[in-house]
């Protein structure tokens, strides 16, 4: 009977607020949840919807905590903060945690990120609408996509292309049905 009950634990996104999550916890929400995932080939790279409130509470940790990959004293980038405040209700934000040390290479592979990297969600495939490069007190980046998901699709898939990595081309697919949070698609 106990096994069974221990199947049946919520995911401790649900049991219980950020504030009390573990730092464990923290970075599972940004590298193994619905909302995340790490991909490679390596260098294995942190993928989340930055925009998905589980994601974004969970940065907030991170830097009250002073655990970000940036350092104790990491913020946000001010561009992106006021590109969140004007759209959040019409975009959404995948993330891609740069390693240590790595570059976002040259302007030629910026340039061929901006034309490739894609958003597909069922039929429709959708160019990203800008970015913002990872800083050395942020070194995410972030890639803006329309919010024109819907939960009658199945998946989204975002095909990127990753500047100054080797095998920059990735894909991360993402199941809908898996980013319910509180009764609602969290994106």
């Amino acid at each position: 009977m106990a096994v069974a009950l221990f199947f049946l634990k919520p995911p401790f996104w649900d049991a219980r607020p950020p504030e009390k999550w573990s730092d464990l916890e923290v970075g599972e929400m940004l590298h193994d949840s619905p909302w995340a995932q790490t991909i490679g080939p390596p260098p294995l790279v942190a993928v989340y919807l930055a925009t998905a409130a589980p994601a974004a509470l969970a940065e907030a940790e991170e830097r009250v905590r002073g655990i970000a990959p940036g350092g104790p004293n990491a913020t946000l980038d001010f561009d992106y903060n006021d590109y969140l405040r004007q759209h959040r209700d019409d975009a959404l934000i995948l993330a891609v945690t740069y390693p240590r040390g790595s570059s976002f290479g040259a302007e030629r592979q910026q340039q061929r990120m901006e034309e490739t990297a894609a958003m597909q969600t069922g039929s429709r495939t959708y160019p990203i609408l800008g970015y913002f490069p990872p800083t050395k007190e942020d070194p995410v980046l972030r890639l803006a996509f329309p919010r024109r998901v819907q939960l009658s699709g199945k998946t989204v898939v975002f095909r990127l292309y990753l500047p100054g990595l080797p095998f920059p081309e990735r894909e991360v697919l993402f199941k809908l049905k898996d980013l319910i949070w509180r009764g609602r698609l969290e994106m």
